[in-house]
């Protein structure tokens, strides 16, 4: 920390089973990833591969190994998990997964019809070697799943061995767990937290109003994913109070008594 500041919340130290920040990286190069690393390695628990990304990207490799050297894991996304999967090459992907010396995996159906049922037992063989992500909900438009079903399959997907289960909103933050104009579906997340341990979930939330939402509901360790690489320092100035919509959030009582002097806002004559 450049300036200490106090009254601010207390943030577990990596590696953490809360407060996890996962970036989507859509094909940065590796020049691009070390500069990341320079400025948001120790605030990055995550990075992504985002969906089939890795098949294009230059030198990914190269780039794994950066991330990893700087204490950050990596996964595919899980569209290229179903791409392999529809193909019937789950064990090529296994061995892919081995090749780039991943320990995380993403489980995912939300370009492609997959039995619940199957998609646990993915999950179980998976989880005998590798950290398991798996993601609920469809990238569909159009494919409606019930609150309660819902949250019932995240349930069963940690049940199987799935370290964090993933509320789906794409990159777009329109889908899944929101609504097509990006606010949250609240009923939904009241019944998941219901349902399950919060610590146990990430919540994709791409813009910058939806990660102030959980962490003002949820508090500044919630579990957020699919955040720009831009975006993760800013993440970060919101789960610690400093961005104006969470900069009262954490101050003691009588520092949130904020009044402003009406006499500075009049209208000059």
């Amino acid at each position: 920390m450049n300036i200490n500041l106090p009254y601010r919340p207390e943030r577990p130290a990596k590696p953490r089973n809360a407060g996890i920040t996962m970036m989507m990286d859509k094909g940065l190069s590796t020049i691009e990833a070390e500069s990341y690393i320079e400025n948001n390695a120790p605030y990055t628990d995550l990075v992504k591969l985002g969906f089939g990304t890795s098949v294009f990207s230059s030198n990914v490799e190269k780039k794994i190994s950066l991330y990893h050297e700087a204490g950050i894991r990596v996964y595919f996304g899980g569209t290229l998990f179903e791409a392999f999967v529809v193909r019937n090459m789950l064990d090529e992907y296994i061995r892919l997964a081995e090749q780039y010396k991943l320990t995380v995996v993403e489980v995912s159906d939300g370009s492609m019809f997959m039995h619940h049922s199957q998609k646990l037992e993915y999950i179980q063989k998976l989880s005998k070697n590798f950290t398991v992500l798996s993601e609920v909900g469809s990238k569909q438009k159009g494919v409606e799943i019930a609150d309660e079903v819902w949250a019932e399959m995240m349930k069963t997907e940690i049940q199987a061995g799935s370290w964090k289960v993933i509320g789906e909103a794409r990159e777009s933050g329109t889908i899944g767990i929101y609504h097509s104009d990006g606010s949250v579906n609240t009923g939904l997340i009241d019944l998941i937290n219901k349902k399950l341990d919060p610590a146990s979930v990430i919540w994709e939330a791409p813009s910058g109003k939806q990660q102030a939402w959980f962490i003002k509901q949820m508090g500044p360790n919630v579990n957020l994913g699919n955040i720009a690489y831009n975006d993760v320092i800013p993440l970060e100035c919101l789960r610690q109070g400093l961005r104006g919509d969470t900069f009262l959030d954490f101050l003691p009582g009588e520092m949130k008594e904020f009044k402003p002097d009406t006499d500075k806002y009049r209208k000059l004559d």
